[in-house]
């Protein structure tokens, strides 16, 4: 006991150190360039310092949740899961760069990668159990939607880096070499959507017996009757696809149930100077204007919400996390997905790329002292990191503090 006491308390004390630093965002640029001549001893150098950073900022956060859900049990499970990737991730804070070091580093970034890969569906039980226990009022629900955007974001982040890393030197392959870790440098955007659609229409194919075809079109305003590419991730493209497609589908076998034909669905995707546009278009027969702010919000979903036992079997629905969690995978390049509906006909769902890898930055939560105050109020501010270039929040973890990490030079900020 004396000794789980004193492992608590050192814990709490690293815990307090590492949230007092801003996590350094990165463009998919700096990814790319530094994928390029992957070093494996300077990715570990920032990673051992900047993983930590990241894992304490949210689990800080984590802390300022309602009690009622703090409570509850599949939270507690979250907490856990945290706490034990945070001791194990700093176990290297101060370890001698060698092969064999290495080497577990890469181990241990896998292990808390598949620790962590059931969180969203452990948080979606979560809030499914303060659901069914507790009264939630207007308030709370403000609070545990900011919570979810900043946790969720924080996962897609840290799962990144340790894409990347385990991908460039632990022999995790994604399965294509053109690759640099996980992100292509020359993405065919339309190859990306057909394969989404491919997938949705499987699993609509066996709930509903039929789905709508696709129609897909390209507009290159930049070199006209070229293919659309972008350096993007792949994954998470597919991600943000996948799940509009889902509702999409839904939506129209519903709305068109007892037809023979069924509107197809049109893709229409557009490159331009700064951003590449992909645009879904259904005759799904549209969302009222009254009910387009709970679209992207946790604890509000169209379908029936699933129970324990059948939470990986109901076809096109689940736990209604499919649409926030995909405009956080827009976001988090400072992209963004927009939804336009016209009640009686259809949706138009469009997805915002960056065009330019370098202004694709991280959208990052910064946990601060001022944080409980956000959790007070319906209009957070300067809680997250600015769209430029991350050069300051960089040099902010050396400000005052010698220990502080620097970003190795093929991920360098400024």
């Amino acid at each position: 006991m004396k000794l789980t006491r004193k492992c608590f308390g050192n814990i709490t004390k690293m815990l307090d150190y590492y949230s007092q630093f801003n996590p350094s965002p990165l463009s998919i640029k700096q990814f790319i360039d530094f994928g390029m001549s992957a070093c494996e001893r300077k990715s570990f150098i920032f990673l051992r310092k900047e993983i930590p950073v990241r894992l304490a900022n949210i689990m800080k956060e984590i802390h300022l949740l309602p009690e009622h859900l703090l409570r509850m049990p599949s939270l507690r499970i979250i907490n856990n899961l945290y706490v034990t990737s945070f001791e194990e991730i700093i176990e290297f804070e101060k370890s001698e760069i060698s092969k064999e070091t290495l080497d577990k580093f890469c181990q241990a970034l896998i292990k808390i990668r598949n620790r962590h890969s059931d969180v969203v569906e452990v948080m979606g039980n979560g809030v499914l159990e303060l659901k069914e226990s507790h009264d939630v009022d207007a308030q709370m629900e403000n609070n545990i939607q900011y919570f979810l955007d900043r946790f969720f974001m924080s996962r897609i982040s840290i799962r990144m880096l340790i894409n990347q890393h385990t991908s460039l030197f632990g022999g995790d392959l994604n399965g294509d070499h053109r690759h640099v870790g996980w992100i292509d440098p020359f993405c065919n955007v339309a190859s990306v959507v057909k394969d989404a659609y491919e997938s949705a229409r499987l699993l609509c194919d066996k709930y509903y017996l039929a789905s709508p075809d696709l129609i897909v079109r390209q507009h290159n305003e930049l070199d006209r009757g070229s293919e659309i590419r972008i350096v993007y991730v792949p994954s998470h493209l597919y991600h943000m696809l996948f799940e509009l497609f889902k509702n999409s589908m839904r939506a129209v076998m519903e709305y068109h149930d007892g037809h023979s034909d069924y509107p197809p669905l049109k893709v229409t995707i557009v490159c331009g100077k700064e951003d590449i546009c992909v645009k879904m278009s259904d005759r799904g027969g549209g969302i009222p204007r009254s009910q387009m702010d709970y679209l992207f919000k946790y604890m509000y979903s169209t379908a029936p919400q699933p129970s324990k036992s059948d939470a990986h079997t109901v076809p096109l629905a689940g736990y209604g996390y499919g649409l926030p969690l995909s405009r956080l995978y827009a976001r988090y390049f400072h992209g963004d997905i927009i939804l336009l509906s016209c009640e009686g006909y259809g949706t138009d769902a469009v997805v915002y790329l960056k065009a330019l890898s370098n202004e694709a930055n991280e959208l990052l939560p910064v946990f601060n002292k001022t944080s409980s105050k956000f959790y007070r109020t319906p209009l957070p501010t300067a809680d997250w990191s600015s769209s430029c270039s991350g050069g300051m929040a960089a040099r902010q973890l050396n400000v005052g503090n010698n220990n502080g990490h620097k970003l190795p030079n093929g991920l360098r900020q400024d």
